[in-house]
């Protein structure tokens, strides 16, 4: 509907990610997909410090490649961010976090 957000759950970016790429990201392996990753990494850190590209592209670039690492290591990530972030600071247990810094 126009003018309404499209909504995705984790679980549903991540089959996306891995319908995509998932036989490319397999047949370069878990080391350079690595390499991509924290090439993307690079490219966050350029466009918040200099003012370089498009820093929401970034963002959603290193998503991706984490799910892409993800993926191939067959971790669930909507599963294991809510075992982390259960709706609360897991340290201690509020919303929001009371934890002296």
């Amino acid at each position: 509907m126009e003018g309404k957000l499209n909504r995705m759950k984790f679980s549903e970016f991540q089959k996306l990610i891995r319908d995509l790429y998932y036989e490319r990201d397999r047949r370069r392996g878990l080391e350079a997909t690595m390499l991509w990753l924290i090439e993307e990494i690079g490219e966050l850190v350029r466009a918040i410090r200099k003012g370089e590209g498009n820093i929401d592209e970034e963002i959603a670039d290193c998503i991706a490649w984490i799910i892409s690492v993800a993926n191939l290591l067959n971790i669930d990530v909507e599963k294991a961010i809510l075992k982390k972030y259960p709706m609360k600071c897991s340290k201690c247990n509020s919303n929001p976090c009371r934890c002296k810094e």
